[in-house]
């Protein structure tokens, strides 16, 4: 009827507020400003520290540290790992939240535990694992020096070892993500006659396109800056099998301080990409 008032008329979002943000303004502005310290102290000023003293030779000394034959053969490594496990941990990761989120079978908590588990061990640890396992004188050792196969200080150590810190990065990004989703549009999908991959391609895919492009970002990220488990795995050798992060570790270790920083910013500039990338997806994984 006209005229007639609603008995639920829905607030705007700017008229309703919580307590919480209801603080005077200088606790507003000290809690900011304590927040912006800590952040500076901890990352901006690192950050412009490996700037300037990777210039502070110059930009000959520079580019020279970055054109060496060990530096380039590090990129190429770090590249060629992360071009190998991020794929795989893709497929592993989408595999993984499809069987936890849309089946139901015993041991499902325990294969979550399992996904989680690299998040909990030390990297340093992990890298040992393969050492007990593939080492000369871990399980298959002995049958591996006999076929005059090399995993550990070799490059398929240095995919292993990255490949269990990096693993639960997408499956932990779409677990959440398709327990939101349900399971009602495929339900529907299968009812109306659509096979397996048609499901996964129409139906569920574009569900979860924006959190696996942000998972395959925190997974590449990883993959390209991991240190601790490479190290154990790697044997330092330069050229075969030194990662950019091992190698910024040796070249500081040898007082190239320049050439180490101008190596860290090599890095840092990946990182600051993969940033861009990351917040990117954010607000459209939000939208």
């Amino acid at each position: 009827m006209a005229g007639t008032v609603p008995l639920y008329a829905p607030q705007s979002r700017k008229s309703v507020s919580s307590p919480a943000s209801q603080e005077s303004a200088f606790v507003k502005w000290l809690l900011i400003g304590a927040a912006g310290l800590v952040l500076f102290w901890l990352i901006v000023l690192p950050l412009i520290v490996v700037l300037t003293e990777s210039l502070k030779k110059g930009v000959d000394v520079y580019l020279a540290a970055l054109t060496d034959p060990d530096a380039r053969s590090a990129l190429r490594l770090t590249l060629l790992v992360a071009l190998i496990t991020v794929p795989l941990n893709t497929i592993f990761g989408i595999a993984a939240a499809w069987a936890v989120t849309k089946f139901r079978f015993r041991g499902k908590g325990f294969l979550i535990t399992l996904i989680d588990l690299p998040f909990a061990v030390s990297p340093v640890i992990g890298g040992l694992i393969f050492i007990l396992v593939f080492g000369a004188h871990g399980w298959f050792g002995p049958w591996l020096s006999a076929h005059d196969i090399k995993i550990v200080f070799a490059i398929p150590g240095i995919i292993l070892a990255t490949l269990f810190v990096t693993f639960p990065f997408v499956a932990r990004e779409l677990i959440p993500l398709m327990e939101d989703q349900g399971t009602q549009e495929e339900e529907a999908a299968i009812t109306l006659g659509a096979k397996g991959w048609q499901v996964f391609l129409r139906v569920t895919l574009p569900n979860i396109k924006w959190g696996l492009l942000y998972g395959i970002i925190l997974c590449n990220a990883r993959a390209m800056g991991e240190f601790g488990a490479v190290s154990v795995v790697s044997g330092h050798i330069r050229g075969e099998t030194n990662t950019l992060p091992l190698h910024v570790e040796i070249l500081y270790n040898e007082y190239q301080f320049s050439a180490s920083f101008a190596v860290a910013s090599l890095l840092l500039l990946l990182a600051l990409v993969t940033m861009i990338l990351k917040s990117w997806l954010s607000r459209k994984n939000a939208h």
